[in-house]
């Protein structure tokens, strides 16, 4: 019974010891993409898209691979480089290959939530580009970028295709 003050005190110890900060769990920070036709409706790409981006050493790497019947995308940020530069390969079902390269400008923003939590960086968007061949137009929709993945950030419209 004496000792029941000890543990009692240690407990209340251990309790108050603890960080109250709770870090966030999904961490990715990406940018969302939505595909749309000429006359803003949601559109299907019934083609299949890879994409690829050149990391900083100079090789290339592949972030999304063979995806069929979509109509979005997400895709992860940079936070080395000022701009992103992605490769987008659309393939038709008679192999026709349309390749399309697309840079993103953004400002990288480092994101702090506490010392017990890894540091992060968001992003916000400041111009987009593209080249033109099954690409028509792709415009930024909201330019911040952080955990929320719900958010579009880039609008693709697509050419007409059979």
């Amino acid at each position: 019974m004496k000792r029941w003050p000890l543990y009692f005190f240690t407990l209340i110890l251990s309790v108050v010891a603890c960080s109250s900060i709770d870090c966030p769990i999904v961490t990715t920070v990406a940018v969302n993409y939505g595909f749309y036709d000429a006359s803003e409706a949601q559109d299907t790409l019934d083609d299949t898209l890879s994409v690829w981006t050149q990391r900083s050493d100079g090789t290339d790497t592949l972030l999304f691979n063979k995806g069929v019947k979509q109509t979005a995308l997400t895709l992860p940020v940079s936070y080395q480089r000022p701009e992103d530069i992605l490769i987008f390969r659309i393939a038709d079902t008679s192999h026709v290959v349309t390749l399309d390269t697309v840079w993103i400008k953004k400002e990288d923003i480092p994101h702090f939530e506490s010392v017990d939590c890894a540091a992060h960086f968001f992003h916000t968007l400041t111009a987009v580009r593209s080249t033109h061949r099954g690409i028509d137009t792709i415009t930024i929709s909201n330019p911040s970028v952080t955990y929320d993945t719900s958010v579009e950030h880039l609008r693709i419209r697509f050419k007409a295709r059979r």
